[in-house]
């Protein structure tokens, strides 16, 4: 097996399948210690990086631009690296099930170029037995080594939040597991060298990929809590975000606000885990509620904004509405999985096509998966309804009333604004 002695020495290198917002930083950091390769089957990608341009906003540029790591789209690169880490996208299909083509087309794209003494670390999020049942079988055949003895393997949960500066790669502690102990001190002592907070050694894979998948589980569940208070609390005529206010002041209060849960992983991660659920026997009750709620957010705010609008007496064949914010959390390029898309085919489905704008959001990225054409901010003026999804820092100092006709409805998913001032302008208010 290859040791942390050759890796530091740099007589073998370290490679990092899957360049997005896990495996970037996490290569960027890795290059300031060790040879490192950066391997991706996005030609795009690969180009911007080496131009020293990131898409994800998640590195420092000038880190990018001076990092020693060589980038890739030739799989063959991957037979210079003897420490392998798989950081490739694991969403779920339309049906809400798992979708780990990319993590088996890596496993088959690597098993050919493995070499004896290798060691591969997953980190894309699965449910449990994926490393073992599913990625491990791949890798033999592909590769004709049998593991635990020519490779080993393990797996390292990625804990990234995209557009968090303050909660980095570094600052957060990191659970590593092995096929066994002497895997697992191996990998403890890679991540070790770039990771400030330490690790925790998880006694076995399968308590990882568990460990992964319950993190975004339970506070899907807890979104889901409030959101269900929002709906009810709106039946009863009362604000949610005072009663949250109020319930706060008691010292073990769990504060979580209600909103759209998208992105990447609260979104997607405790459907692995049903999946799995469900194929041992057992239909989970609590997450999968908790997914319902969370899922049909967008068509609420949707429908609640139409329904507000109504009461004000306006026309909403004639009402022109624009969206402001697009991705799925503030501060960060990242569309993926965002549910601001729901409430746009929600209120198409009234009739209404509302203009979108998120200076923020991946354009390209709209335009591609969505076919949403965002428009500029400085273009949005005179709208009969402004609805706010995302608390980009650009839009909290938003003067709404320059792009708000008079008398116009303000929709505050996130809360961002007063609503006294509101009041004394005189415009409609609608928040979650």
């Amino acid at each position: 097996m290859v040791t942390i002695d050759d890796i530091r020495m740099k007589k073998a290198a370290v490679s990092v399948t899957g360049l997005g917002y896990v495996g970037l930083p996490l290569a960027v950091a890795f290059a300031k210690k060790v040879s490192v390769i950066g391997f991706d089957t996005d030609n795009d990608k690969i180009k911007a990086l080496k131009e020293g341009r990131d898409l994800t906003g998640e590195v420092d540029l000038n880190e990018l631009r001076e990092t020693k790591m060589k980038f890739t789209t030739d799989a063959d690169a991957l037979n210079d690296a003897l420490f392998h880490i798989v950081a490739v996208p694991t969403p779920v299909n339309k049906n809400n099930t798992p979708d780990l083509s990319y993590v088996k087309k890596s496993c088959s794209l690597l098993g050919p170029r493995l070499k004896p003494g290798a060691v591969v670390v997953f980190e894309s999020t699965v449910y449990p037995g994926v490393t073992e049942e599913i990625c491990v079988p791949i890798l033999e055949k592909t590769s004709g080594l049998v593991c635990g003895k020519d490779f080993w393997v393990g797996y390292s949960p990625e804990r990234v939040n995209p557009g968090d500066k303050a909660n980095r790669l570094e600052t957060i502690v990191k659970v590593v597991s092995g096929m066994d102990e002497k895997t697992l001190d191996l990998i403890a002592c890679v991540y070790e060298l770039v990771v400030d907070a330490g690790v925790y050694r998880a006694s076995s894979i399968k308590v990882a990929e568990a460990a992964k998948v319950i993190e975004n589980s339970q506070r899907d569940i807890n979104i889901a809590f409030v959101n269900e208070l929002s709906i009810i609390f709106k039946r009863m005529g009362i604000d949610t975000r005072e009663v949250l206010e109020a319930a706060s002041t008691k010292w073990n209060f769990l504060n979580f606000s209600p909103g759209l849960v998208g992105g990447h992983c609260i979104g997607v991660d405790p459907y692995y885990l049903t999946y799995r659920a469900q194929q041992l026997g057992y239909h989970a009750q609590v997450i999968l509620a908790g997914r319902r709620i969370n899922d049909n957010m967008g068509r609420f705010v949707a429908q609640s904004a139409v329904k507000q609008l109504i009461k004000m007496h306006k026309d909403i064949t004639c009402c022109k509405v624009a969206i402001l914010g697009f991705t799925f959390k503030e501060n960060c390029p990242d569309i993926r999985n965002t549910r601001v898309i729901d409430i746009v085919t929600e209120l198409q489905d009234y009739g209404i096509n509302p203009i979108i704008c998120d200076p923020v959001a991946d354009a390209d990225g709209a335009r591609k998966h969505y076919g949403i054409e965002l428009e500029d901010l400085d273009t949005i003026r005179d709208v009969g309804c402004l609805i706010v999804t995302v608390a980009h820092d650009e839009f909290k100092t938003l003067e709404f009333e320059k792009l708000l006709t008079p008398e116009g409805l303000l929709v505050d998913v996130k809360g961002l604004f007063d609503t006294d001032i509101i009041a004394r302008k005189g415009f409609g208010y609608w928040r979650l």
